[in-house]
């Protein structure tokens, strides 16, 4: 019995002392990963400026102003061979200079941030050299949901997704969705790529949208037809058309087409055959199609107009603009979505708006309610392959709504 006690106490012993060790191996470990390395240099080790290219300023200028001798600037132009371009250093990218630390400081390392995926370490401290690296990419597919309560860039925000992503969807459906007649209780679903580069996030592809507007449903999906990535409608319509739905983005209808309208300023009754868009003093204005000015010039109570003729058919016009976009001129063919001016309050008006008119055939139409015809559709021949794609990718949003319940039913069961 004594013999077992004995044998008991000096394991326990053994054991003990054996923890000890390994806990102060674990301090020992947890101090040493309290130093902060940024590109594999430690930051305690080293005085840290930030900057960004200024114009004009080359590789070797750059050096010079940040103290470093012509002869290891010599050195790094020629370890940078064959590993980096130094004519591709850009304007306004940054960059972060390490220094040594004492009374005389000196440049150790450059390290310049070449784009969102890779960064260049010029060093000089213990050795000349020149590394590129990249920073790890990952892309993950998400689906996103949101109800319209007051705005499609607010209530994108609010559901936790990116702006970014209201503006690539009103882009989608620029020919197709009047985004200045949004009504409360409508609503998107989006299936898209989000991009982490670092601790940054991006949007990427937007694989399809379903966006319910005015008890309408419009799909979009992205299809490659001719070596070019467009969006089309599940029955292959080109989501595309010859005119946009409006001629600036993310603002409001301040005045509708009428033929019996109070003018603000003059107060007399009389035609309004086109709407008014409130929008801020110097707010793009775009040409809401491909075609040829036809005036530029200021028109009385239009103010600073431009006007556009499309085709045989179409004729657009727009008011009030307070300047004209550079190189504009009488006769100069403009693409869909050029700006061409900026929104004003020149001429009779009360404040910064855009008034825009279009005409058919000679007679003024109601913007609102005009119907383009789309480019062209999918081709027959590759029909089947987007219908596949299509279904692809519906199948693809019911699935990653399962994962994102089942997620979300395992954080509200962990919390409990």
């Amino acid at each position: 019995m004594k013999k077992i006690i004995l044998f008991l106490s000096v394991f326990l012993l053994f054991a003990c002392k054996n923890f000890n060790v390994s806990s102060d191996s674990t301090k020992e470990d947890e101090t040493t990963s309290e130093e902060m390395f940024e590109f594999g240099i430690p930051v305690s080790e080293f005085e840290v400026k930030d900057g960004t290219i200024k114009r004009g300023q080359f590789f070797t200028s750059l050096m010079t102003d940040l103290g470093l001798n012509s002869a290891d600037i010599y050195s790094l132009t020629q370890a940078s061979r064959n590993k980096f371009d130094l004519r591709k250093i850009r304007v306004g990218n940054p960059y972060k200079a390490y220094y040594t630390l004492g009374e005389n400081p000196k440049l150790a390392y450059l390290v310049y941030k070449n784009d969102k995926a890779s960064y260049i370490t010029f060093g000089v401290h213990d050795s000349i050299f020149v590394k590129v690296d990249e920073i790890a990419v990952t892309v993950k597919t998400k689906i996103g949901e949101a109800t319209i309560n007051s705005s499609l860039w607010n209530d994108t925000r609010a559901a936790g997704m990116s702006p970014m992503l209201a503006i690539k969807m009103s882009e989608i459906f620029a020919w197709t969705i009047d985004f200045f007649g949004l009504q409360k209780g409508d609503s998107f679903k989006v299936i898209y790529d989000e991009i982490s580069v670092g601790n940054e996030t991006d949007i990427g592809t937007i694989h399809a949208v379903f966006f319910s507007h005015a008890g309408s449903v419009y799909d979009a999906y992205r299809f490659v037809q001719d070596e070019t990535p467009q969006y089309w409608n599940s029955k292959g319509e080109n989501l595309r058309k010859a005119f946009l739905k409006a001629p600036l983005s993310f603002t409001r209808v301040s005045s509708g087409f009428t033929y019996s309208r109070r003018h603000p300023v003059t107060r007399i009754v009389r035609p309004h055959t086109g709407v008014d868009y409130a929008a801020p003093k110097g707010t793009e204005v775009m040409s809401i199609g491909d075609g040829v000015v036809i005036q530029k010039g200021y028109s009385g109570g239009g103010g600073n107009t431009v006007k556009i003729r499309h085709n045989s058919t179409y004729t657009t016009a727009y008011l009030h603009l307070s300047a004209y976009s550079k190189g504009l001129s009488k006769g100069k063919r403009v693409r869909q979505g050029e700006v061409i001016g900026y929104v004003g309050s020149t001429g009779l008006s009360t404040g910064p708006h855009l008034d825009f008119r279009v005409w058919k055939e000679g007679t003024p139409i109601n913007p609102l309610k005009m119907e383009a015809p789309p480019a062209d559709p999918i081709k027959n021949e590759n029909r089947e392959a987007f219908m596949t794609q299509a279904k692809a990718v519906k199948f693809q949003v019911d699935s990653l709504k399962s994962v994102q319940y089942l997620d979300t039913m395992l954080l509200k069961l962990g919390k409990r």
